[in-house]
């Protein structure tokens, strides 16, 4: 699986028949987590009045548009358009990742192609997006947690915590992502643990459980050690956790 840290060169491509125009804001947010954007085009008939909301907003965030006519009537020209853009953009060789906005299965094979040549894929969509495409991206993020705030649950302490720690998928993932990662020791970095977590489910988000952060997420389930150390002259925190050992058995008398 491709790094997922790091700051790299990023094309963002978006599908604007398959994308609400709310999500811009916190889609360039999100993005600017994994690098930074040197390529920003959107893809669409702009002789329709369907795509008006984005018309109001390219400018502001220096998008490009590219025209795709519909030649044909149920039949997606744009979905061809974005992906020839992308094949020319991944042999251009200035480009380490990419961002593909759009919930159309059709991008499942790009995605594929992509990451077959080495580069990272940030797929985003809405949660209708297919699963194919999902699992063919590094990483995928539902777009409703981007656009509204409320989207997301906000987690209570105490009854979170029993919730999670009754969530077998979400344990089990944690777990196996640690052991993946750990050391002799048994204590994981818990970047490391992320990239893990996301090669196995793509869509995982903290955010999903009413947290911001994986190790917000991580502590209040309260089964799993977690230590922080501090490195560097800067002082950055570094976090690790581990599985939490079994007691001990009373010896036998």
């Amino acid at each position: 699986m491709s790094d997922l840290s790091g700051s790299r060169r990023l094309a963002l491509l978006i599908d604007a028949d398959n994308a609400s125009p709310q999500i811009i804001n916190g889609l360039l947010s999100e993005v600017s987590k994994y690098g930074v954007v040197t390529v920003k085009r959107i893809y669409g008939d702009w002789t329709t009045p369907n795509l008006g909301g984005w018309k109001n907003i390219l400018l502001d965030h220096s998008i490009t548009p590219i025209q795709q006519f519909r030649y044909t009537v149920g039949k997606n020209a744009t979905d061809t358009a974005m992906i020839i853009d992308a094949m020319d953009i991944l042999y251009g060789g200035k480009i380490d990742g990419f961002c593909l906005v759009s919930s159309d299965s059709d991008f499942t094979r790009l995605a594929s192609r992509l990451r077959e040549s080495g580069l990272v894929v940030y797929g985003f969509g809405e949660r209708k997006t297919p699963n194919a495409f999902v699992s063919a991206c590094d990483k995928f993020t539902f777009v409703d947690i981007l656009t509204d705030p409320q989207a997301a649950p906000k987690a209570e302490p105490k009854a979170a915590a029993e919730k999670l720690k009754s969530d077998s998928g979400l344990m089990n993932l944690l777990r196996s992502a640690i052991e993946a990662s750990a050391d002799e020791s048994g204590w994981a970095n818990l970047g490391e643990v992320g990239k893990q977590i996301s090669s196995q489910k793509p869509d995982f988000d903290s955010r999903h459980y009413g947290f911001s952060k994986l190790s917000s997420l991580i502590e209040a389930i309260n089964l799993l050690e977690v230590r922080r150390e501090s490195k560097g002259p800067q002082g950055h925190t570094e976090v690790y956790v581990r599985n939490r050992k079994p007691p001990k058995p009373p010896r036998k008398r």
